[in-house]
């Protein structure tokens, strides 16, 4: 495509291919399984969602990423909230280390695990942000019951959550059957449509 470079292309055992790509109007972004992972249009679907629960005066001290991947919500979390403690959870470890090649992921100062996110059961925060597709797929696993308590009983009572969905074509149905589940754990919970995706906005109280 006119305007599109690829920078490297790497293999994965998790996300298969993966591309970094340089476009001139979305600059450098990280693309597995056809879909921007980091960096490009993801950057701005958590920017404008940070944006809306920063505007509430809303502090976040300690923040848990699962599915970190590039480091893209983790540079805006330190942007909006200079002074906080950042963790990110990642299984592949190639999309970190693209990632602090070429998306300044150091920058951004995270405590960085390589992990499977559905395992992760340590500490309190008060934004949890949860990013966990493979290409343009959502594991079962991350829908279940199990999971879904896990985040309600890691986040602080005054914390948020945040799930990013995609919003299109029959993953619309999937998402909204998703926020559903939601609403049966938390005790509020806001959607939200930036672009093609949905997210779904979580609060303990």
């Amino acid at each position: 495509m006119l305007g599109l470079k690829i920078s490297e292309e790497r293999k994965s055992p998790f996300n298969g291919k993966i591309q970094v790509v340089r476009s001139l109007g979305l600059g450098t972004y990280l693309q597995a399984g056809g879909i921007t992972q980091s960096g490009g249009i993801v950057e701005e679907i958590w920017r404008q969602a940070l944006k809306k629960v920063r505007r509430s005066s809303f502090i976040a001290h300690r923040v848990l990423i699962l599915g970190l991947g590039g480091g893209t919500a983790a540079k805006l979390v330190r942007k909006y909230w200079p002074n906080c403690k950042i963790t990110g959870v990642e299984i592949d470890p190639v999309m970190v280390e693209l990632g602090r090649k070429y998306l300044g992921l150091d920058k951004a100062k995270v405590k960085i695990i390589i992990a499977d996110a559905y395992k992760f059961d340590k500490g309190h925060y008060d934004l949890i942000l949860i990013d966990l597709y493979r290409g343009d797929k959502f594991p079962k696993k991350f829908e279940s019951e199990r999971f879904r308590s896990l985040v309600h009983g890691t986040l602080a009572d005054s914390g948020v959550a945040i799930f990013n969905r995609l919003y299109y074509g029959e993953k619309r149905k999937e998402a909204i059957k998703f926020g559903q589940k939601l609403e049966k754990i938390f005790t509020k919970v806001d959607y939200f449509y930036p672009q093609a995706n949905i997210m779904f906005l979580c609060y303990n109280k």
